[in-house]
């Protein structure tokens, strides 16, 4: 598949750019920002590209035949939506720990409508399975697919998510006017605990 996005890229006239440091053998990937149906796409073959086996969510009931052929070869693991909270978290924790390798994309603003804060199952996800946060990105304005910095999350909600938001403010997405670049909308600077979202 690298050299399929190798081409499609060329032909659309973008480029993937980066790494995920090689000692770094499991991580959640952050994808943002997402406001279109085409970041998919675009990330799902810079992936290829860059060599990442990157694998994303979905809710199990869209792993039946014949779609979870097609989820399934581009990395998609089934989630019981149902389960709310920590133990959606749990339960995906437990699925990091048998594989060897693993990088999990997450798309913190979980739609592509407008909001004024992320959801935080991401970064609760890091930190019980003790993973650290590679940023990606795709910038339609420069046609670049990549990733860049790598952030161990530290419990500091407010201060981890900062240096994201601070990542994220010059990344041109396909519909700027739904991207709220303040994700940090009404959050306490003093408040280090994990919103509840």
């Amino acid at each position: 598949m690298g050299w399929l996005g190798r081409l499609l890229f060329k032909l659309v006239g973008w480029k993937a750019e980066g790494e995920i440091p090689p000692e770094i053998k499991k991580c959640i990937i952050v994808a943002a920002p997402h406001t279109s149906n085409w970041d998919f796409f675009y990330a799902l073959f810079a992936f290829y590209i860059l060599d990442f086996k990157a694998k994303y969510l979905i809710k199990s009931n869209w792993m039946v035949f014949p779609l979870n052929i097609f989820f399934k070869l581009t990395g998609a693991i089934g989630v019981e939506r149902k389960v709310k909270g920590n133990g959606l978290v749990d339960g995906i924790v437990k699925k990091i720990e048998k594989m060897e390798r693993v990088s999990i994309v997450i798309a913190p603003e979980g739609t592509r409508k407008t909001v004024t804060r992320w959801k935080t199952g991401f970064y609760n996800l890091a930190l019980k399975a003790e993973l650290p946060l590679v940023l990606a990105y795709l910038d339609y304005d420069k046609k670049t697919a990549g990733v860049g910095l790598v952030i161990h999350p530290t419990g500091d909600y407010y201060k981890d998510m900062l240096q994201i938001q601070n990542f994220y403010k010059n990344i041109t997405p396909k519909h700027p006017e739904t991207y709220t670049v303040d994700i940090l909308q009404g959050l306490e600077v003093t408040k280090k605990t994990i919103p509840e979202l």
